[in-house]
């Protein structure tokens, strides 16, 4: 069992050696061409359409994003549901209903604060 253990104790020794090595080693062998069109930032051959770095975007889109993930993931839980739907029997069916229950009070929420309203 010792031996083992002592195996196990060189392997991630070896491992943390190999990973500092590697990053010591492209490190020094790499590019050092810092300049004005280095450091600007570059997205899929567009050159920051919304301006300079301290441009805000208005947080509408965040949460519209977030709102969709939320309601995407209820369809994820519900598509295994409705699989075994006969194998979960009433039970599953009352958890279910519990579940849409929260998500309803929430998209309420989301309607009562006029969050999805766009001005």
């Amino acid at each position: 069992m010792d031996s083992d253990l002592f195996l196990s104790l060189y392997l991630y020794i070896f491992i943390i050696l190999a990973l500092i090595a590697g990053l010591a080693f492209t490190k020094n062998i790499g590019p050092k061409v810092d300049g004005k069109s280095k450091n600007r930032s570059y997205e899929s051959g567009i050159v920051n359409i919304y301006g300079g770095i301290n441009s805000s975007i208005n947080v509408k889109y965040y949460l519209v994003a977030i709102i969709f993930v939320i309601f995407d993931i209820e369809a994820v839980f519900m598509y295994p549901w409705a699989l075994n739907l006969r194998d979960l029997g009433v039970f599953g069916l009352i958890e279910m209903f519990i579940f849409m229950g929260i998500l309803l009070v929430g998209l309420f929420y989301v309607y009562k604060k006029k969050i999805l309203k766009w001005e």
